[in-house]
């Protein structure tokens, strides 16, 4: 069944890429926060997602970035949820910069099943499926092989709001000492896939949404990498913390790091 999970999610991704593409350089804009926008693209493929997934399943929940809050109490309860962010890097997509993405992946009890990254801009689709691999195009990806923070390219993605006393601030300045280079993209479904891919070796983030990382957080794990928090213990996809995403040995690098930052 899972064949036919990842072909619906392939499709819808597709759809609402081509919406992203269609619109590109001519959406209004609206404010959730300073740094928290939203445009009449993310709405469009938010609703050619969920129209896909409804008519392919019915009887499976959908939850979206762009729902109201009331959203789930319309929708059927279901032990399959799909987990969409129709414009990850909405602020990249505003100003016309080429590096933003749909995400949708397939949860069933807290298990994810499969799940889609798709860059239109960039012509790139991530695939992956539980046990069977993650892939970039059709063809296979592995993270990376470096074991060591000095040697690694990291991402780093902050929350829309961030002040001096921001804890991620201290984690970032330590990285900054610590790591051969870090990035900030815009967009953490692809840092995930890049991590996926072996293009970045480590990305983290903070107060992540169940949205932003459950696609990716498959690719990783099917690429060979680790994922989860720099607190340790049980990752939940629901609730917001530190999220890491890395190879075997930088994940627990990184997190002696964040210890170091007075973060554990």
């Amino acid at each position: 069944m899972s064949s036919q999970y990842l072909k619906v999610c392939r499709e819808a991704v597709s759809e609402a890429g081509e919406v992203l593409m269609d619109r590109l350089g001519q959406v209004r804009v609206q404010a959730k926060g300073r740094a928290d926008l939203v445009t009449e693209a993310d709405f469009a493929a938010q609703e050619v997602v969920r129209q896909k997934l409804f008519a392919a399943f019915p009887e499976h929940t959908v939850l979206g970035e762009e729902d109201p809050p009331e959203a789930n109490e319309r929708y059927p309860r279901s032990d399959y949820r799909w987990i969409l962010d129709p414009l990850d890097g909405t602020t990249n997509y505003v100003h016309q910069v080429p590096h933003f993405s749909v995400s949708l992946a397939l949860e069933h009890r807290g298990e994810l099943l499969v799940g889609a990254v798709y860059n239109p801009a960039a012509g790139e689709f991530f695939t992956a499926a539980a046990g069977e691999g993650a892939f970039l195009n059709d063809r296979p990806i592995r993270t990376s092989r470096v074991i060591s923070l000095s040697e690694g390219l990291a991402a780093v993605g902050f929350p829309a709001v961030v002040t001096r006393d921001s804890p991620d601030l201290r984690l970032f300045l330590a990285a900054l000492e610590t790591c051969q280079a870090i990035r900030r993209t815009g967009s953490a479904a692809l840092n995930l896939c890049y991590v996926a891919a072996g293009r970045f070796d480590v990305s983290w983030s903070y107060c992540t949404k169940v949205w932003d990382v459950a696609a990716g957080i498959l690719m990783v794990r099917e690429a060979g990498g680790v994922t989860g928090s720099t607190q340790g213990g049980v990752f939940s996809l629901d609730v917001p913390q530190y999220f890491v995403a890395a190879t075997p040995e930088l994940y627990t690098e990184l997190r002696e790091l964040a210890a170091t930052a007075g973060l554990l």
